[in-house]
């Protein structure tokens, strides 16, 4: 007498909006061999997250029993709600559940079946499945097996070892180093123009809440392979445009390795030689001072030199597989009274509120991100236009805000509440200083951008260290951000006065394990259109 077949059932739902645009997913494997037999997904309208992964777990029940109905199975879930209720220890007292609930008990015997709880990075498979529903009911379609990518992208996550954490993350030149310590030990060490053409994401999906790659590197590059081990802990849906392309937003690709970045560590006292041959006057560009324009460096100074470490060749885009990224979904804040003012506003004056006009920037910023479906958390500075900016996004998406007072903007001292054009009359001395060096605070007690910076890098580290694999949004201001981006590039100080940053503009970076850093967006504006 043969004992019956065992399988297992993955299976997930998601809702961008909760509830709201709603599919759910569902795998069944082979519990010895780990072979996927049969997928299941499907968009399933305006539906509430609950509902929708109910309906995954009906959808993997029934699917598991058409192959082998004498099956036993194990389903894992990363919903709570769900196994705990069909394991019998929590009651259900939703009028939605209870026929759900029902129906997936009659599926099989109780005593074929066994649930177990599994963390979000676990589940996947069917996570990406309940995503591809969801981008397809978005263009008025069902999933088609057909067009589905989620069991590659599953297998090369189980497939992939991300290295250990090591060092500061989103730091250039530390993750470059690494990157060229890696590579010559699996590679020997390259030689000079070797480098390879960075390749295309394609992300995996995660029930309506995160991003993270899945490139597929161009033919002949180092990197090539077809599908990314990078899919890890909380790999979300890439998203469409309107007509099915994919847009590449938030997407993470790999990351370049290369030896010729400049310092960018958060200590500007290892950075403020670069400024030493650069003049700066006045100007009208985008400012890293809250919302004043500030002064620009002039076109016809020389860009200071990359820093070449020796012994060293630059390192193209064939690193090693770096694991699945933190993404920071960078927002600022929408406007206040002093934004169209150019004014100085930082977190020493009077914590203006969003205007008019930064309330609606800040429900079509919220409408925008509930319709990608990629975030998991949300981040904010204290002061409250943030809060305000990040209470609209929780709103449409489900979530909680966390206070970070880490991502708070400068203190300008005696300058809040000025124009540039003020502070030059009043404090010229005070202002040619700050604008030649990092390390100048503001007058009368204001914040250096090189405080600033070691304050942004130490909360930088620690949100990439509790978010690994996740897309958290960072409701935040001009001078968090511009930072995040700088170091992300390993650029000078200088360039913070050559970023232009919007209100209620989105930024992303992505943070691997190895250090290394991707700036994947910039002021994108397009939601405000």
């Amino acid at each position: 007498m043969t004992s019956a077949r065992e399988l297992v059932v993955e299976a997930d739902g998601g809702s961008r909006g909760n509830p709201g645009p709603a599919g759910y997913g569902a795998v069944v494997l082979d519990a010895v061999t780990g072979e996927t037999l049969a997928e299941a997904a499907e968009y399933i309208g305006v539906a509430t997250n609950n509902v929708a992964e109910y309906k995954g777990l009906v959808a993997g029940l029934k699917t598991a029993r058409e192959l082998f109905p004498d099956a036993t199975v194990h389903v894992r879930m990363d919903s709570k709600l769900v196994v705990e209720q069909m394991s019998g220890r929590w009651k259900i007292k939703h009028p939605d559940m209870k026929p759900l609930a029902a129906e997936a008990g009659r599926v099989f015997p109780a005593g074929r079946v066994r649930y177990e709880w599994i963390p979000r990075e676990r589940n996947k498979h069917a996570d990406r499945l309940a995503n591809e529903a969801m981008d397809a009911g978005r263009l008025g379609r069902q999933w088609e097996p057909s067009g589905s990518t989620a069991s590659l992208d599953a297998s090369a996550a189980r497939n992939a070892a991300a290295p250990p954490p090591s060092g500061p993350p989103g730091d250039a030149r530390a993750g470059a180093a690494r990157a060229r310590a890696a590579l010559s030990g699996t590679a020997g060490t390259p030689t000079a123009g070797t480098a390879g053409a960075p390749s295309t994401g394609t992300p995996a999906g995660t029930s309506g809440t995160s991003t993270a790659g899945t490139p597929a590197g161009p033919s002949g590059s180092p990197s090539a392979r077809t599908s990314d081990a990078r899919t890890g802990a909380g790999a979300g849906a890439r998203p469409t445009t309107d007509d099915g392309t994919d847009d590449g937003l938030f997407a993470a690709e790999d990351a370049t390795a290369t030896s010729s970045t400049p310092v960018a560590s958060g200590d500007f006292e290892a950075e403020a030689g670069v400024l030493a041959s650069t003049d700066h006057e006045p100007g009208t560009t985008a400012t890293a001072s809250g919302t004043a324009t500030t002064g620009a460096t002039r076109a016809d100074a020389p860009a200071p030199a990359p820093v070449q470490p020796q012994g060293t060749a630059p390192q193209g885009w064939s690193g090693p597989d770096m694991g699945a990224p933190a993404t920071f979904v960078l927002l600022r804040h929408g406007e206040t009274a002093l934004t169209p003012e150019k004014r100085f506003s930082g977190s020493g004056g009077s914590d203006p509120e969003l205007s008019a006009a930064g309330l609606r920037q800040a429900e079509a910023v919220a409408a925008a991100l509930a319709a990608r479906g990629t975030i998991q958390e949300i981040v904010s500075s204290p002061l409250t236009r943030c809060r305000q900016t990040a209470a609209a996004v929780a709103a449409r998406l489900g979530l909680d805000v966390r206070i970070e007072q880490g991502l708070r903007e400068t203190d300008f001292g005696a300058w809040e509440g000025l124009t540039f054009g003020e502070v030059r009359e009043r404090y010229p001395e005070d202002l040619d200083a700050w604008l030649a060096s990092p390390k100048a605070a503001p007058t009368g007690g204001g914040e250096s951008f090189a405080t600033v910076a070691r304050r942004v890098a130490a909360t930088r580290d620690r949100l990439t260290a509790a978010h690994a694999g996740r897309t958290v949004l960072l409701v935040t201001h001009v001078t968090p951000i511009k930072t995040l981006v700088r170091l992300a590039l390993g650029a000078p100080p200088e360039s913070l006065f050559r970023m232009e940053l919007s209100a209620a503009s989105i930024s992303a970076v992505a943070y691997y394990a190895d250090g290394n850093a991707s700036v994947r967006l910039l002021n994108d504006t397009s939601h405000l259109r």
